[in-house]
């Protein structure tokens, strides 16, 4: 009996210590996992990148998730800087970016804290700068501005030398896909290129393309690339697409606020996010998209991406009238296109047709289609870059789409 109670008394006593060794452990395990979560939770910073022009430099960051962020300036020696919430810092990155174009000497990234990532710009001089998040792709994106000698406006048209045409999408994204299968960026690129091809026949003009083939290129890279090339004249194409099969027709944008429901639709698809989100985005960066037109606005910039889109959408829409029927004209448009975020030139982004609509489909899936389109918007840059009379607006024209006449 004596050793029956000897071995209860063991058992009991390994119980007690087992259960002791667990609940410190499960003290621990409650203790450690927010680190532990946090740790794998953290935005991961992935690269820097820049591109420079004359009184102009653009930085991205590139994330792993939009992030939160907050900003400062601050002096001896001048420099911005950039604290991105809950990040770590990828060990792979290049940490230090030279750059010495008279506008910012280098970028920096560093880990600020251990929920911080902080990202500085050491400064040589600058005039203003504007920031921004891109959903889509999870970039930061800063555009700091120099002190650049304002242009004559008054002839901007008559300098037109380098033209950038931007076929939207590619690579691993297709953009619209028509009821038959019609990927946008197999249509747009080719008509980009018919482009260049009618255009190279002037020698003065310089034509350079986003891509130039089937790859992705971001949406911030394409309006940098414009500006490091110091492009005149920057032409995004696209098609449409609705959830109405019925929906017809080719509009032109340029960069501006709206409140058409429409329109705003139209950018979140070729911005590749919600309508709900575009419309936080809307609400988040107004002040810095304000800031942004009132410079265009003050340089004439958007007065000549007007006349710009003008001349593109009356001819896209002259040219398929006379040999087409049910072109319908849905005008010149506001919008808040990325791809046109930034530009220091002349800007706007072409809708050539509806691959959504089942009959504008079967068209941009022919070769004679694509190449009255590519004619016609090479005329258009053509008319604008001669300085001729602005033509009259034609909204409200109805050419039905159907058989060629």
């Amino acid at each position: 009996m004596r050793e029956d109670a000897g071995y209860r008394m063991q058992d009991i006593h390994a119980s007690c210590i087992l259960h002791h060794t667990s609940c410190i452990l499960l003290f621990f395990l409650i203790i450690l996992s927010p680190v532990i979560s946090s740790s794998e939770d953290r935005i991961e910073v992935l690269d820097l990148k820049h591109w420079t022009s004359k009184g102009y430099t653009r930085v991205v960051v590139d994330l792993s998730a939009p992030v939160e962020f907050s900003k400062n300036r601050i002096a001896n020696p001048d420099r911005l800087y950039f604290d991105l919430k809950n990040s770590r810092i990828s060990k792979e990155i290049k940490t230090t970016l030279p750059v010495g174009d008279g506008i910012l000497k280098t970028v920096r990234a560093g880990q600020f804290n251990q929920d911080t990532v902080r990202v500085v710009l050491d400064l040589e001089e600058i005039k203003e700068f504007k920031v921004f998040v891109l959903e889509d792709t999870a970039k930061l994106v800063i555009d700091v501005y120099g002190h650049e000698k304002a242009a004559n406006t008054h002839d901007l048209a008559y300098a037109v030398k380098t033209i950038v045409l931007d076929p939207g999408h590619g690579g691993h994204d297709p953009g619209a896909v028509g009821p038959n299968g019609l990927y946008e960026k197999d249509i747009v690129l080719d008509v980009a290129l018919k482009v260049r091809t009618i255009l190279s026949k002037n020698k003065k003009f310089k034509i350079l393309l986003t891509r130039d083939k089937d790859v992705f290129i971001p949406l911030v890279e394409r309006t940098a690339f414009a500006n490091s090339k110091n492009a005149d004249l920057f032409i995004s194409i696209h098609v449409n697409a609705s959830p109405k099969k019925t929906a017809r027709g080719i509009e032109t944008y340029l960069l501006n606020w709206t409140n058409d429901e429409e329109s705003i639709r139209v950018a979140a698809r070729e911005n590749a996010i919600s309508l709900k989100k575009m419309k936080e985005q809307m609400k988040k960066y107004k002040s810095d998209v304000d800031m942004m037109l009132s410079d265009l606005r003050r340089d004439l910039k958007r007065d000549e991406s007007i006349k710009l889109a003008n001349y593109v959408q009356g001819s896209i829409v002259s040219t398929l009238g006379e040999n087409y029927n049910d072109i319908k004209n849905l005008g010149v448009k506001n919008a808040l296109f990325y791809v046109l975020f930034g530009a220091r030139m002349p800007s706007v982004l072409a809708e050539v047709s509806f691959i959504s609509n089942p009959a504008e489909e079967n068209l941009l899936s022919k070769e004679s289609y694509r190449e009255y389109i590519a004619q016609a918007i090479a005329d258009g840059i053509d008319t604008y870059a001669s300085g001729a009379p602005q033509m009259q607006k034609m909204a409200g024209r109805h050419i039905s789409v159907g058989a060629e006449k």
